[in-house]
């Protein structure tokens, strides 16, 4: 039996190999390999996750190149504080006008050079991407520096809008190396551009919300995953470096009663208005620059030396503004309704001197800051007659900031989903879209068009003037 037992076992083994052998030439038979390791490469690079992984890279890098941009207007901030902030001698003032002069020649001279880095950016981020304008990545360390020194040096001007042009240069820079069909290098541009305003403000949902809504005109599943890839890439460099916390520390926010929707209403107009103000005068100014044949080179000499005065009289106006608005915000300093009203007048016109003389930098945050004097401005006249309570101001700061935003740039969802991100804080929202709503139906009604859409034309030379505004006026 023993025998038996071996010859069975032995008959068993033998079947189960020779079953083992066919079922492996049945599998190389039934699944010969189709491409070769560089043919599987190539595949896997030209897919949908290779996409996204690239628009993850773009946004770690924008996260740092605009962190350490933000570091350093930090450092300048406060070296600019303590310059003006301490008495010194007439001698002392002179030399540092002459030291602003320099630097106005230099972004002066750096603007003639490479005219595409003038402004904010956004406007040649559009023409590029709608074929009617070149995007050079190799201008990115001139964007910096320009922006740096123009900002540092107290121009009324934004971080935002050079965050966002430095995301579309790093976006183009990745596509030297890893070359895409003409869709998908729109898509990882704009991704970069989308990083750079999360980077910039904390906010990485409105750095999507606004290259939907005001840079690519089409919208798909695959481009809003390669742009939510980058902007929460961004943010999160950007959080790791600076914290977690919005940009803005609001405090609570109450909800606004039934009966103060009127005054919301009148703020979005006030704001409709007055952006449509902000907007005809940045193109008079700009106008006036060409007519007046100032070379560029002499441009941002003007507003530097503007600058001296006004930063020994009234320091709030220089800059960005985003320490004015967590005064205004906090209550931690007390401004009359003219001081309001003269602060106001005297931010726009520094801004659009600022803006207009060429150098780069944007008017994101300056807009802001109009929105939240406005609206501050409004509440202390509703306290004053009774008609709000006292710590409302708050919420007329906040509901400007979008509204003005808005009328402006006419792109409500962005103004909307930036405010809500960076006071973290929804209890505002129905107000919020009210405000927008307001502004923007305001602005359509006096037909006050984008002003990023003018400034692209201004920068191609094809400006049509609508029934005689300086908004169609041609840029040298």
């Amino acid at each position: 039996m023993v025998q038996g037992a071996i010859l069975l076992y032995a008959l068993a083994l033998d079947k189960g190999l020779l079953a083992v052998e066919s079922l492996i030439h049945y599998t190389k038979t039934m699944y010969k390999p189709q491409y070769t390791l560089p043919e599987l490469m190539h595949r896997g690079y030209g897919s949908r996750l290779a996409l996204i992984l690239e628009s993850i890279l773009i946004g770690f890098m924008v996260g740092l190149i605009v962190v350490f941009f933000r570091y350093l207007l930090s450092q300048t901030d406060t070296l600019r504080q303590g310059i003006y902030k301490v008495p010194h001698s007439r001698m002392y003032w002179l030399g540092w006008s002459a030291t602003l002069a320099l630097i106005g020649l230099f972004l002066g001279w750096a603007a003639k050079v490479w005219p595409l880095i003038k402004g904010s950016g956004i406007p040649q981020i559009k023409g590029a991407l709608a074929g009617s304008l070149p995007l050079n990545y190799r201008e990115l360390p001139v964007k910096l520096l320009t922006g740096l020194l123009g900002l540092g040096a107290g121009l009324s001007l934004g971080r935002e809008g050079p965050s966002v042009q430095i995301g579309a240069y790093v976006g183009k820079g990745v596509l030297s190396i890893f070359p895409k069909s003409e869709q998908e290098q729109h898509w990882l541009i704009a991704s970069g551009s989308a990083a750079g305003v999360a980077a910039a403000f904390n906010a990485p949902l409105a750095g999507v919300v606004f290259v939907l809504e005001e840079l690519q005109a089409s919208f798909s599943p695959l481009f809003l995953a390669c742009a939510m890839g980058a902007s929460m890439t961004a943010d999160a460099v950007a959080g790791s470096f600076f914290g977690w916390g919005p940009v803005f520390d609001f405090r609570y926010i109450a909800v606004l009663s039934l009966k103060d929707i009127p005054w919301v209403m009148i703020l979005g107009v006030s704001c409709g208005l007055l952006g449509d103000l902000f907007k005809r005068g940045l193109y008079w100014v700009l106008t006036g620059y060409d007519r007046c044949r100032i070379p560029q080179i002499i441009r941002p000499v003007i507003p530097l030396l503007v600058s001296v005065p006004l930063g020994l009289l009234w320091f709030d106006v220089l800059g960005g503004g985003h320490d004015l608005i967590e005064s205004l915000a906090h209550g931690e300093r007390t401004f009359s309704v003219l001081a309001l009203f003269l602060l106001l007048g005297g931010k726009i016109l520094f801004t659009l001197l600022s803006y207009g003389s060429g150098t780069a930098g944007g008017i994101f945050l300056p807009l802001l800051v109009c929105g939240a004097i406005t609206g501050d401005l409004l509440g202390l006249c509703l306290w004053q007659s009774g008609y709000i309570a006292e710590g409302q101001n708050l919420n007329f700061i906040i509901l400007g900031m979008a509204a003005f935003f808005t009328s402006v740039v006419k792109a409500p969802i962005t103004g909307i989903v930036l405010i809500l991100e960076m006071s973290a804080n929804f209890n505002h929202l129905g107000n919020l879209v009210l405000a927008c709503l307001c502004a923007l139906i305001t602005s359509e009604l006096i037909a006050s068009r984008p002003v990023y859409v003018v400034l692209l034309e201004r920068i191609l030379g094809r400006g049509n003037p609508p029934s005689g505004t300086p908004e169609g006026t041609q840029a040298a």
